[in-house]
Parts: structure tokens; sequence; C-alpha cells
């Protein structure tokens, strides 16, 4: 099939493998590689007070492992606030415990939500109408700050005109492709959301480390725009907030979070068939910058294979194929390093392969079985 594709699209197929080459290598030097050099202006001194909010489902396991990690910050001054939000297993026990013990603890507890709301972005609403203080940071029960100076790192974001502070989250190694996959991934989605930020065009963060200042909260109308969509509580509402607000990042090692991974294929496939769901969301000047990119690793990957058919077209493709190793693995090898995140130098052009047609198979399924679910 693919012999008698060349035979009747004898160029057809080389200008898209090689549009697509010169889209990436587009993005690299425009995006990516200015990534690797970047540096923050300024780094602010004044500690906010700060509230810590967390929403959490029965994860008394995560709760356990999560609070006294953040208990255990060396900040002059902040709260923490755990939204319990319809846990039926031992978690509430486990907070009132925690309350008792410590005065800048408190938490919520969480009956019922309308089905006409997404139970999280309620949730998350509810823990910021209690904040006592202006400035807001979010990570997720099953996440760990990597330093006792997280709040600290974080908080270095802010100044009187940042109103948006985007971190970084990466998951936890363990043994396994399904694991290398699911970091990969993790490094690839911070490259693009990390390094459009610095270019101006903040259009997602993670829930697992974003802090942002109540204000802000309030005059980006909260989640009213999304709120009964599933998922947006993070990514959606950082590209509304980035219209009127000034977005910075962090991604030092100490302003880190590690967040436990799926185990399975099946359980992550189910994770970002929930994430990518959220994109029909977003602005189209959003959705093209994303696409594009996407689209153009896609269609390199599918137009090689179609040219490798033909034994006349190896030589060419393999020369192409080792400059966009050179250019784009080296990119990510380094952006990798800044994020302090481990990666198998080995296994990147598998991963690679792998994440680029695992992310076809994504959007056909998000397209033909809308239905997704959260917890």
């Amino acid at each position: 099939m693919a012999f008698y594709l060349q035979l009747l699209f004898p160029n057809a197929l080389y200008v898209v493998f090689l549009l697509c080459l010169l889209i990436q290598l587009g993005y690299a030097f425009y995006y990516f590689i200015p990534f690797i050099f970047y540096k923050p202006a300024t780094t602010n001194a004044k500690l906010y007070p700060v509230s810590v909010i967390i929403a959490a489902h029965n994860e008394l396991p995560n709760l356990k492992r999560l609070l006294p990690a953040v208990l255990a910050q060396s900040y002059p001054e902040f709260e923490i606030i755990v939204v319990d939000d319809r846990s039926t297993d031992s978690s509430t026990d486990y907070l009132e415990d925690i309350q008792r013990q410590f005065a800048g603890f408190r938490y919520i507890k969480i009956k019922d939500t309308a089905n006409t709301e997404n139970s999280k972005k309620h949730a998350l609403i509810q823990g910021v109408a209690v904040a006592r203080y202006e400035h807001l940071l979010l990570t997720d029960a099953d996440c760990k700050p990597l330093s006792s100076n997280w709040i600290h790192e974080i908080i270095k974001g802010f100044n009187h005109q940042v109103a948006v502070v985007l971190g970084y989250s990466p998951y936890i190694t363990k043994r396994g492709f399904i694991n290398h996959l699911i970091r990969y991934e993790t490094l690839l989605s911070a490259i693009q959301y990390l390094s459009f930020s610095v270019k101006g065009h903040g259009y997602m963060g993670v829930g697992r480390n974003l802090a942002y200042t109540k204000t802000c909260f309030y005059q980006n109308n909260g989640f009213n725009s999304h709120l009964n969509t599933l998922g947006g509580d993070d990514d959606l509402f950082v590209q509304e907030a980035a219209q009127q607000h000034q977005i910075n990042i962090v991604i030092t090692q100490e302003s880190q979070t590690a967040s436990i991974p799926k185990n399975t294929y099946n359980e992550w496939f189910t994770q970002k068939r929930r994430h990518l769901n959220v994109g029909r969301y977003y602005k189209l000047k959003d959705k093209l910058r994303i696409g594009i990119f996407m689209f153009s690793n896609i269609f390199f990957y599918l137009s090689g294979i179609f040219l490798s058919f033909v034994l006349e077209n190896l030589f060419a493709l393999s020369i192409i194929y080792i400059i966009r190793g050179i250019v784009i693995y080296l990119v990510y090898i380094l952006i990798a390093r800044k994020l302090k995140e481990p990666i198998s130098v080995i296994l990147l052009p598998v991963l690679d392969l792998v994440y680029i047609f695992n992310y076809l198979v994504l959007g056909v399924s998000v397209l033909i079985f809308n239905k997704v679910k959260w917890k």
C-alpha cells in the first residue's frame, strides 16, 4: 500500500516529511532553546503569607505522606486547608487529629456536590473561599514537596505584577517502561507550557504545583466558565487568567512537587484521555500553537514510515532522522537537566515514537468515545 502511495504521490510525502521537520526545528529554536537559557529576571524577597489548598477524595495514604512534608515547610507564615471531598475512608479522622495538633491547619468536609458541578472544582472553590491569605498555593493529595523550601521557592515567583506562578511537578521514578513513558510525556508537556509561558503565551499549568492570588481567582470568576467541565481547574483557569494577568514560572528543584504515577498503561491512558478531553475547550490560538507542534511530530513519523518502504529513500531518510535526533533530542535532554528530570538517553528515540503514536490513539479515542470520568 505504501509503495503505491509513493508511486501516486512521488513528491507529496517528501514535502510533508520535510515540512514537519522544519516546523519542529522552528519550535526548537524559537521556544525551546531560549528556555534552556532562561533565568528569572528578578527574585522576589517578600515573604507573602500563603494559604496551601489541597482537595482530597479518599486519599488517606497519600495525605499521610503529603501533610507531614507540608507542615514541615520552613516558611514564616502559612496555613494549610484540606478540602475533604466526600471521602468514605478514614480521612476525616486523620484530618481531625491533625487539626487538633496544628493551629495553622484546617479542613473542610464536603458531604455532597451538585450534579451540575465538577466535584474537584467545587472543593477548590470552598478552599479558596475560606483562605485567610491573598496568595494561594495548590497541590494534589498524591504529591509531595521535594524540599522544605517548596513554599518559599514558589512564592519567589510573585511580585506586585505577577498573579500566577507555574511550577513543575515530575512523577516519581519507578522501574518499567510505562514509568519512562509517563515521565517523558510529563517532560514534553512541561517543555511546551513552560517555554510558551516564557514567550508570553501561557496556556496551562498543573494543579499539582500551581499558585495564584485570591484577587486573580475572583477577577477571573473562579471556574465559572468551565464549572461543569471535567478537568480544567489548572489549564483552563490559567488560560483565562493569562488574558489579564501576568504569569511567571519557577522551576528550581526545591520548588517542585513529586507525584505518584499510575502503575499500568490502562490507568495512565484513562488519565490522559481526561486531560486531552479538556483541550477541546482551549482558545483557538492555543489549540493551533499546540496542535501544529503535535501534528508535525505525528505526520513526520507517518510520512517517514511510508517513505521507508522504498529502498532508495532509506539513505536520505536516515540522514534526516539523524539531523532531527541531534537537534530535538539534545534540546529535550538539556531541558530535562535544567528541570532535574532523569531521562534515559538510550530509550529516548523509542519513547518519542511511542509517545507520538499514543497521542494519536488518545486523540482518536477522545473523538470517538467522548465520555470520561473523574473520581
